[in-house]
């Protein structure tokens, strides 16, 4: 897991870093070609960057939410099986208690020199 957080790290360095370029080299706008091959979108520079960005932090956050909802699991399940456990604990104890005959108690003046 941190091998891929790492991952992400650099990824969004070098995203930031290579929008960093294109901003130097591009001051005024940023034609971004469209998927389909077709035409161009030109944004200005300050949304192309916040475009790319949100994408990586989206990428990251896509990556961290497996791990993140295994563990929200594993808690809810650790938790499930504790207070079972203490449930039956308590009602194991109750019932011992409940069993037990309760002892003699000798006094002084019942015993005989």
């Amino acid at each position: 897991m941190r091998l891929v957080s790492f991952l992400q790290v650099l990824l969004l360095l070098g995203t930031g870093a290579y929008l960093a370029l294109v901003t130097l080299e591009n001051p005024g706008v940023v034609r971004l070609p469209l998927p389909t091959g077709r035409g161009e979108l030109t944004v200005p520079v300050g949304l192309g960057v916040s475009i790319f960005l949100g994408l990586g932090v989206l990428f990251a956050a896509l990556l961290l939410l497996p791990g993140l909802w295994r563990e929200r699991v594993r808690r809810r399940r650790e938790t499930r099986l504790r207070r079972q456990a203490e449930d039956r604990l308590t009602a194991t104890l109750q019932a011992r208690l409940g069993s037990a005959t309760p002892t003699e108690v000798v006094t002084d003046s019942e015993v005989t020199p």
